[in-house]
């Protein structure tokens, strides 16, 4: 709806400005305002123990699974392009250009759809997780194409993937420290309490720009800057302070949402297009295609070695039809230089015909095809107490059985972060 809406400004600003109309919206504008504030609330209100304990199958799924979509989607499109069938002459290295930007799904897209459908905790997490985490991978591999789309360097590609998995690690560090600074500050607000929201929402903020400020990775930094602090803030503020962030959370995060669908239908309109058929329709094939396999095998490694909870052919299938583009691809497109990628307007064309195209389409018809195939849906059920304590007697038993074997599982992992909470962090972070 709010790109219908935004188209139909568009045409009305197009109208008036003709083409100068699609400099409304900038990546900078994107990238500094808009997904910072849907990024926080998404990781200030992430269900951390469900994240957590899906934590590897998320990884693989964003790293392994975003990596395989953006070889195969650009060496697929490089394909056809020698072969004749696409009607135009695009080099590997630009390909892979634009299979960085249009390979993974979008958190923004995800979490609108998503949460209208309701599916069980599990989905939900998986599909989620993996947008969060993969967005910022796709970030992170598009400058590293973009940087060499003019000349081929693939030793200095090859040698770049190491710094991708760096930047990731020196964010999710950075976001974790500047957490637990937001937390130790609240620790001292019992009497100015007017200042414990405007803490909280600029040690988001900040984790973001120091991280943006030495091209590490700004979207593990501000999720893991909301995952560090909440726990100690929320046990720190004032139950006004509480209600506070709560809703201006949510507020920030739902306008910047619609801002973005609004852009995107203005830019549909007023962006200078460069239509080509061929290379629209491979694209919108290929996306499908390894999106289906990608999200198949992986699950199949992640069901075969190590999940207990197996995910269904039938969950497998909504997360490969939920595989949603969104505003990060658009973004990400119109950062390309032209006068190292002749056909830039072709590839922002695309992927706005990719992101309309994922949007309504597969968006529009997700509710109705998990109804039909019965898929578990959440319910919302507070935990009792009793299942608080088999729940909790259940991990310890499991890491005392990790012990005894001698591994280093998931389970032993959990149980010494509780114990360093339990003896540091609490001591530190929270008012006693």
């Amino acid at each position: 709806m709010l790109i219908v809406l935004g188209t139909i400004i568009g045409g009305m600003l197009f109208g008036i400005y003709g083409h100068s109309a699609s400099i409304i919206y900038s990546s900078t504008t994107f990238f500094l305002f808009l997904l910072p504030q849907i990024v926080f609330e998404a990781g200030y209100f992430l269900p951390n123990r469900l994240f957590f304990d899906n934590i590897g199958t998320i990884i693989l799924y964003a790293v392994v699974g975003t990596i395989f979509n953006t070889f195969t989607v650009g060496s697929s499109l490089y394909l056809m392009s020698t072969l004749g069938a696409i009607n135009v002459e695009i080099t590997l290295l630009h390909c892979l250009l634009f299979g960085s930007l249009i390979s993974a799904v979008d958190p923004v897209a995800v979490l609108a759809v998503f949460e209208e459908v309701h599916v069980n905790d599990v989905l939900y997490i998986l599909v989620f997780g993996e947008s969060l985490v993969n967005g910022n991978k796709k970030i992170e591999l598009f400058p590293l194409f973009k940087k060499y789309s003019h000349r081929v360097l693939l030793l200095k590609i090859a040698l770049s993937v190491g710094s991708f998995f760096v930047a990731s690690l020196a964010g999710t560090l950075i976001g974790i420290i500047v957490g637990f600074m937001s937390a130790f500050i609240t620790k001292y607000t019992a009497n100015v309490r007017v200042v414990e929201p405007m803490v909280i929402f600029a040690g988001g903020y900040i984790a973001y720009l120091v991280s943006e400020i030495f091209h590490f990775s700004s979207i593990m930094s501000i999720v893991f800057c909301a995952i560090a602090m909440k726990p100690y803030v929320e046990a720190n503020i004032s139950h006004k302070s509480h209600t506070t962030v709560k809703y201006f959370l949510k507020m920030l995060s739902s306008f910047s949402e619609s801002l973005i669908f609004l852009f995107l239908g203005l830019v549909l309109i007023t962006w200078n297009h460069y239509f080509n058929v061929s290379f629209i329709m491979f694209t919108l094939l290929f996306v499908a295609v390894y999106r289906f396999i990608g999200v198949y095998a992986l699950t199949f490694l992640a069901n075969r070695f190590g999940r207990m909870r197996k995910v269904t052919l039938l969950e497998q299938f909504i997360m490969a039809y939920g595989g949603i583009r969104g505003a990060i691809s658009f973004s990400l497109s119109i950062l390309i230089n032209e006068k190292d990628v002749p056909l830039r307007n072709m590839f922002v064309t695309t992927t706005i015909i990719v992101v309309i195209f994922t949007v309504f389409l597969q968006g529009g018809t997700i509710k109705p095809l998990v109804n039909w195939l019965h898929i578990t849906k959440s319910e919302k059920h507070r935990q009792t107490l009793n299942e608080a304590t088999f729940d909790s007697m259940t991990g310890h038993i499991m890491a005392g059985i990790e012990e005894i074997a001698g591994t280093f599982g998931y389970n032993v992992v959990r149980e010494k972060m509780n114990e360093w909470d339990n003896r540091y962090f609490r001591k530190w972070l929270m008012r006693e």
